[in-house]
């Protein structure tokens, strides 16, 4: 079955990101000079700069900071979706995700809590998505 939504391009910076996702987990960089966990995926670390870092999970557990829900498919692929829900996500840890929040968007809520669930896209791509607790 052909996926006709766009797919994200693994590369080798953000490798880790998927790998971890592929496997049911979410994970952030954090750098290995000063701990700073952050996202998305960059070649220094934007707190110190330096440029050793490793992909780690997270609790996936985050608070909803903003959302809009999409009644128009600008892709052909996400018409089957509509309406969906688009959302920005700070992660327990700090980062903060664009991703898509599933569920019910009524019982949506700015600083709801909210925890990582997966959707197996292809073999390659899982992509985290976040629900309301």
């Amino acid at each position: 079955m052909s996926n006709a939504k766009p797919l994200p391009v693994i590369t080798a910076l953000d490798r880790g990101f998927w790998d971890h996702a592929r496997a049911g987990r979410l994970a952030v960089q954090v750098c290995r000079n000063c701990g700073h966990a952050h996202f998305p995926a960059s070649p220094v670390c934007p707190e110190c700069l330096g440029d050793v870092q490793d992909w780690q999970p997270v609790s996936g557990a985050g608070t909803l900071e903003s959302w809009a829900e999409f009644h128009r498919a600008y892709w052909p692929g996400f018409a089957a979706d509509l309406p969906y829900t688009a959302c920005l996500i700070r992660l327990a840890e700090g980062p903060v995700l664009v991703s898509n929040l599933v569920g019910n968007p009524e019982k949506a809520k700015l600083g709801a809590p909210v925890h990582v669930v997966f959707e197996k896209i292809t073999d390659e791509i899982t992509l985290p998505k976040f629900s309301l607790d």
